[in-house]
Order: C-alpha cells, then sequence, then structure tokens
C-alpha cells in the first residue's frame, strides 16, 4: 500500500477493490441479504402481536408502525459491520489478504473500498426490510432526506468499525466478542424496539452516552417527523463519532498495525 500509483490507476484499484467486496456478499445473497431480512421480519411478528395492543408511542402512533424504522436501521448497522469486518478477517485466516497489501494501493483506496461496499450492503439489507415490512403498516415517510442521511451514516461508521474489528481480530472468536460484547448490546439499548422516552430520567440520560441511539432516534425522526432527540444535534454526534471511527481505522491501515506484522 506504500507504493505510489498514477490516479487514473488509483482509481482502477479502488474500482476493483470495492467491486470485489460487493459481489463478495452479492453472490450469497441468501446468507448475506435474506436471513438478515428474515430475522427482522421474526422480529417484528413476535413484537407486533404480543405489544401492539398495548403500547403507542408518540402520541398516537402504533409500536408496528415504530417498531419498523427500528428494525430497518439495526438491520443496516448490523450488515455492515459485518461485512468489512468478515471481510477481513477472513482474507487474514486464509492468507491472501497478502495480495491485496502487495498491490500499489493507497491507504485511502484500501479504506474506502471496504468501507463502502460495507456501506452498499448495510444500505441494501435495510432497503430489503423495509420492502418487506412495510406492507405490515401504514408507514409514514415525513423527511426521506433524513432517513437516508442516517442510514447512509449509520452504515458508513459500522462499516468502519467493521475494519477496525477485523484487523484487530486473529481469529473468528475475536470477531465474535466484538459483535457479542460491543455492537448487540449498543444496538438493542440503544432505543430500536422502544421509545428511549418512556424510560426513568436516570436511564434516559445513559441513553444518551449511547452513540447509536442518536443514529436510530434520528432514522425515526425520517418517518415520523418527531424523534426524541433534535435530529440536528444527532447528525452532529454520529459524523463526529463516524469522523473519530474512520480516522481510528485510517491510521492502523496507514501504520500497518497486524497488517503487515
Amino acid at each position: 500500500m506504500s507504493i505510489e500509483a498514477p490516479p487514473h490507476a488509483e482509481w482502477v484499484a479502488f474500482v476493483t477493490l470495492f467491486t470485489k467486496e460487493v459481489l463478495r456478499f452479492w453472490k450469497v445473497a441468501l446468507q448475506t441479504i435474506a436471513a438478515p431480512v428474515l430475522n427482522a421480519l421474526l422480529f417484528l411478528l413476535i413484537f407486533s402481536n404480543v405489544l401492539d395492543r398495548h403500547v403507542t408511542t408518540y402520541g398516537e402512533v402504533a409500536y408496528t408502525t415504530f417498531l419498523i424504522p427500528g428494525l430497518v436501521i439495526m438491520s443496516v448497522m448490523q450488515n455492515a459491520f459485518a461485512n468489512s469486518s468478515s471481510s477481513l478477517i477472513q482474507s487474514r485466516i486464509t492468507g491472501n489478504l497478502v495480495f491485496i497489501l502487495l498491490a500499489p494501493l493507497s491507504n485511502a483506496t484500501f479504506f474506502w473500498g471496504y468501507a463502502l461496499a460495507a456501506t452498499v450492503r448495510g444500505v441494501v439489507v435495510g432497503a430489503a426490510v423495509l420492502l418487506i415490512t412495510a406492507p405490515f403498516v401504514a408507514l409514514p415517510l415525513a423527511e426521506p432526506l433524513w432517513a437516508l442521511t442516517f442510514a447512509c451514516v449509520s452504515a458508513l461508521l459500522m462499516g468502519s468499525f467493521g475494519i477496525i474489528a477485523g484487523i484487530w481480530s486473529e481469529k473468528f472468536d475475536h470477531l465474535a466478542a466484538f459483535q457479542n460484547f460491543l455492537v448487540m448490546p449498543l444496538t438493542m439499548l440503544s432505543g430500536v424496539f422502544y421509545s428511549v422516552a418512556a424510560l426513568p430520567p436516570f436511564w434516559q440520560q445513559v441513553s444518551h452516552l449511547n452513540p447509536f441511539f442518536f443514529l436510530i432516534d434520528g432514522f425515526r425522526y425520517g418517518f415520523f417527523g418527531q424523534s426524541d432527540t433534535d435530529p440536528r444535534l444527532s447528525l452532529a454526534v454520529g459524523l463526529v463519532v463516524t469522523l473519530a471511527v474512520i480516522a481510528w481505522a485510517y491510521r492502523w491501515i496507514a501504520t500497518g498495525y497486524k497488517l503487515r506484522q
């Protein structure tokens, strides 16, 4: 990654790496797209049947209607993380990552090739979940640009975090630790299945320490035009956290941490 390449060659290298990563998940769409959609559908069927007639949010919004955007953005985040992290750990374990490291790729090409492919997978899975679940309710879309913005920021954040996890992990157990002790708890405790406003004041404050809360809350604003937090604040927090994670991942790539060791 340290060899300088002409701008045109650099662009070709980026497109090649990006295309490889997109095709990697697209060729096994049953596992990478259909399975997450099925999981989201099961969550919807179970929670909506149990709680729909007992819980309302944002005034008169039915629980099923409230739940669907949460399931969509959860799917976006989890699958963006899974794409970049699984690709890197598989390449490291099988030994074929060396062929990418030996190619004349800049650090930026390496990072954006993996991060943007992960973003694509996250958004594709999120769109598929939305298409499958939306027929269950009359789902509003008050601010579509806000929803799209938060979906892309969330996917980029988790794709970048997946690069960090993939570089740090030396085996699949290490990667599972990231998913089980960081990604899953932060996602589940960020308001996917409930409104943070319904929590006691102390736990509301605790929820505001979770950056995932702002991304999920901002994404919901795109559908309902209302949220637990000002969407501008949510977007600012999301962008700051995303830029910090990007800088972290880029630093590890630039120094060759665990990549050239």
